[in-house]
């Protein structure tokens, strides 16, 4: 039989695999072979062996950029003093100890607090600055309340005060405070302070452009965060229309309200005092959600108050107008 021309039948893929490209050439520091692949494993050694480099590793494993600390020996005492929630206690290796700082271990050792010792370059990582006098605490993060934690809450102390009380009904009513703006957490925590002091259901926080329960307003609020709850929600306005339909009433202190803090009428009702910031006051809708708009009478040489002094005030001017309207009215002679 005659030898058929061209081609055998399936030659066309026949090592077809090694005529197949490889991808890019891989770059020199990659091969294994190359004098450049050497030297890069040469610099990750000398890297590995750097102390500082060394130093961030290790307390990257224990702090993040979102963690609150207090930096600083007189700093840390008084945070300790004021009960701070703190997970971690940093003391700076071989340093010499004062007696604040042995007063320091003490408090912590009472509380629990873990401690640890890092070297210099270990504290100055996990300060983020060199000016922490080798004493760090790390606080635990605040545990809020949800809005309707809040208002179970109010309803149940108003029912058992209702009962104790047997018709001073004025006193007993919830009373919340809800800050629009305020940015500073030493401001927060004098409010939560005074919120604690006049007998507050709890403050009120929107979640943006808002200070946080911080171990900075922990500290100023002398303890009265432990104690007093806190929500944060997502939209303020929001919040007090949701409060509203629940038969609570808003008044937003303004200086230009056409009502006195504590003379508004509703002082005897479920209320919520809004509060905002001192530069620019009550956002546009904040402001229109509010029931009414009342001022603090002051001297025409001061603009206007800071925001927790401010709260102190109408704090204290509800609470007034409640235990007059609970006091019994004695006959004229």
């Amino acid at each position: 039989m005659a030898n058929k021309k061209g081609p055998t039948k399936g030659s066309g893929g026949k090592h077809r695999n090694k005529l197949r490209g490889r991808g890019p050439t891989p770059k020199a520091e990659d091969r294994v072979y190359h004098k450049a692949y050497k030297a890069k494993q040469a610099v990750m050694r000398r890297q590995a062996a750097d102390p500082r480099l060394a130093a961030r590793r290790r307390a990257d494993r224990f702090t993040s950029d979102s963690d609150d600390l207090v930096i600083g020996r007189n700093a840390v005492l008084e945070a300790l003093r004021a009960s701070v929630p703190a997970s971690q206690l940093y003391l700076a290796a071989r340093m010499e100890h004062d007696d604040r700082t042995r007063e320091i271990v003490r408090l912590a050792g009472q509380e629990g607090i873990n401690i640890l010792e890092a070297d210099r370059l270990e504290m100055d990582r996990i300060a983020r600055s060199g000016n922490h006098q080798g004493v760090v605490l790390k606080a635990q993060p605040y545990r809020y309340s949800s809005l309707q934690e809040l208002v179970d809450s109010a309803r149940k102390h108003t029912e058992a005060m209702s009962q104790a009380q047997r018709g001073a009904k004025a006193s007993s009513q919830p009373l919340f405070i809800a800050l629009d703006g305020v940015t500073d957490p030493q401001n927060l925590g004098a409010v939560i302070r005074s919120a604690a002091a006049f007998g507050a259901s709890g403050v009120i926080l929107p979640e943006r452009r808002s200070a946080s329960v911080t171990a900075a307003a922990w500290k100023v609020s002398a303890g009265a965060a432990a104690h007093m709850k806190v929500a944060r929600v997502v939209n303020l306005t929001k919040a007090i229309q949701g409060l509203k339909e629940l038969g609570y009433y808003a008044v937003g202190l303004d200086g230009h309200g056409t009502a006195i803090v504590g003379e508004t009428g509703f002082e005897n009702d479920p209320l919520v005092i809004v509060l905002g910031s001192e530069g620019k006051g009550l956002g546009r809708l904040v402001r229109e959600a509010c029931d009414a708009l009342a001022g603090i009478p002051i001297s025409s040489a001061v603009e206007s108050l800071n925001a927790s002094v401010a709260a102190g005030i109408s704090l204290y001017a509800v609470a007034t107008a409640r235990r007059k309207s609970d006091s019994p009215t004695l006959p004229r002679r």
